[in-house]
């Protein structure tokens, strides 16, 4: 069932009556009160799984949307208009499409934001496509929406496997953990977890090291052990995960139960996954888009206004939904419109973006990708956790300050993206 956001409790009438009285008196109506008496609400679109696999991190994404809109709707919302979100659960490709398209067609949505599974991001972007409607993708990794299947319609805010795995692969190459080592990589077996092996590997193949297997896993495995029965015989020097959503934590858990020593790092990663698994089991070195830990006054004043909401700090999945979303409206407000190919234009001449960096971003008119800085954390020892979410370390912004914020992108041949 499909949730809006509910309006305030006010009729009409109540809100006129109390615009005359605070008329009368001098006083200025406040922005709730504007938009109170506001009928036509600016509609966005937000799909994201809420069930499966990946459904622990749709909710972070659901409630970091929540916020955002009470926070802009409190500021005078966009343009002195209510922003009301229309929220479905994705499910799966067919479904997410199918509800794409109805939020367009019949809800009238202004954009389409959302989304964790690479496949959906697919299907909703053809969507888009076909309407000429913007999507923001949150979640979806995959080079190949950036790629062979990108599209004018469709943004990233969420970072690509490829700037993953060269994040991550810096710190392992710090740790000699690359050349001339064996990994032993578990692959997703969906489109997002094939794109991230295929990366993974010409990072390997470039940095001198070798895979001594790779083995595919169905999203809804939930028992590792023969997997880690062979990682034991291997001996590799290095475990990789290319895991998502909830086998991540089942992973971790597994191969903590069997008392694995091997060194752990994985290319794609959700915070929530290490909270999941707890101090006993969550190990290794991992890349994150974002963090509630980075030392930056947005990144405080967001992790404070989530935590007080809702009981718990926010984890990466919510990072990008709110911004998008915060995002959006910035753009709508300076542009005063709510137009796709003015929006569109904008973003791609360079508008710069603070996204509780230490560096503001942008999207990359070449394929629409969001430049931005990532990390890598790792798992602190159990001993040294003083609470269920403060798990590990972080790395300092990546790329560095002296360098182009694009150097983790897709660079050269990577970059085969022919916007149509």
């Amino acid at each position: 069932m499909s949730e809006i956001i509910k309006p305030t409790r006010m009729s009409r009438r109540q809100a006129l009556a109390g615009l005359g009285a605070g008329a009368a008196t001098g006083l200025i109506a406040s922005p709730s009160l504007i938009l109170a008496q506001t009928p036509d609400a600016i509609r966005f679109g937000h799909l994201t799984p809420r069930t499966g696999f990946l459904g622990p991190l749709g909710e972070f994404a659901v409630m970091a949307v929540d916020l955002a809109v009470e926070e802009i709707n409190a500021a005078g919302g966009i343009m002195g208009r209510k922003l009301d979100v229309l929220k479905e659960d994705s499910v799966n490709p067919q479904t997410a499409s199918t509800k794409a398209e109805r939020m367009v067609e019949r809800d009238k949505v202004a954009c389409l934001l959302g989304e964790i599974s690479s496949a959906s991001c697919l299907t909703i972007a053809q969507v888009a496509n076909r309407t000429k409607t913007l999507f923001v993708n949150t979640g979806g990794n995959s080079d190949a929406l950036r790629g062979e299947s990108c599209n004018k319609y469709m943004f990233h805010i969420e970072s690509q496997n490829s700037m993953y795995v060269k994040t991550c692969g810096r710190s392992l190459m710090a740790q000699g953990l690359v050349k001339g080592k064996k990994w032993f990589s578990l692959t997703a077996d969906y489109a997002f977890g094939h794109d991230l092996l295929k990366v993974a590997k010409r990072f390997m193949e470039a940095n001198g090291g070798q895979f001594a297997a790779d083995k595919l896993v169905p999203t809804d495995a939930t028992d590792f052990s023969a997997l880690l029965l062979e990682i034991r015989a291997a001996k590799p020097d290095l475990v990789i995960s290319n895991l998502a959503g909830n086998q991540i934590t089942n992973f971790l858990k597994q191969y903590s139960e069997f008392g694995l020593t091997f060194p752990v790092a994985g290319f794609g990663f959700d915070t929530a996954l290490a909270w999941a698994a707890g101090k006993d089991n969550f190990g290794g070195v991992w890349p994150v888009v974002w963090h509630h830990l980075i030392d930056t006054p947005n990144t405080k004043k967001f992790v404070a206004a989530f935590t007080k909401k809702y009981g718990k700090p926010p984890e990466n999945q919510a990072w990008g939904d709110y911004n998008i979303v915060k995002i959006m409206a910035q753009s709508m407000n300076e542009l005063k419109s709510t137009d796709t190919a003015k929006i569109m234009e904008h973003w791609e001449k360079g508008a710069k973006f603070d996204v509780m960096k230490t560096r503001e971003g942008y999207f990359r008119a070449s394929d629409h990708q969001f430049m931005h800085e990532m990390y890598t954390v790792t798992a602190l020892p159990a001993a040294q956790v003083k609470n269920p979410y403060d798990l590990f370390t972080s790395s300092a912004p990546v790329p560095g300050p002296g360098e182009s914020l694009e150097v983790i992108a897709t660079t050269g041949d990577e970059a085969v993206c022919k916007m149509a």
